[in-house]
């Protein structure tokens, strides 16, 4: 066997194994085309809830719910305005926003009035005062620096 001959058994060897490659190639994205389309219709078909929408349990009666002096719905403080807050804030952010800050009278106007230049937040008209008089009642700053003292304490002393 010639040296040409030997080259051409090894071109034919290599064009086998380009050819086996090629073929493996091809079925593999035969596979994730069907495999990716099938993973597409399933996923359109599917309902889409948005992420802001969440459906409170029990009729409407239940969404005012008051227990143990907590709006049920939104963890507010009871009191004179809640309905106004509840109406106001929750219907832009989470009642949670409101919950987690402590503000005086006018730290509450000034966060108003941010949300109203930068937010969209319309004008509160007649509400704003009773809005500001519950947001600085029941979310004021609290003064408490450390744990009270304690008192009446039965101490007990260690023997050595």
């Amino acid at each position: 066997m010639g040296v040409e001959e030997k080259f051409k058994q090894s071109v034919k060897g290599i064009h086998k194994v380009l050819a086996i490659l090629l073929i493996g190639f091809i079925g593999v994205l035969v596979i994730l085309f069907f495999t990716v389309k099938d993973l597409a219709s399933t996923t359109t078909n599917a309902p889409v809830i948005s992420p802001d929408y969440v459906e409170v349990p029990g009729n409407e009666e239940d969404l005012d719910k008051i227990e143990n002096g907590i709006h049920v719905r939104t963890g507010f403080v009871e009191g004179e305005g809640l309905m106004l807050v509840v109406q106001n804030c929750t219907s832009c952010h989470s009642a949670k926003l409101v919950t987690q800050n402590r503000m005086s009278k006018e730290k509450w106007l000034a966060t108003i009035r941010w949300m109203q230049e930068t937010q969209n937040l319309w004008d509160l008209g007649v509400n704003e005062e009773p809005i500001l008089k519950y947001l600085s009642t029941y979310y004021a700053p609290n003064q408490i620096g450390r744990r009270a003292n304690l008192e009446n304490v039965e101490w007990y002393h260690l023997n050595e």
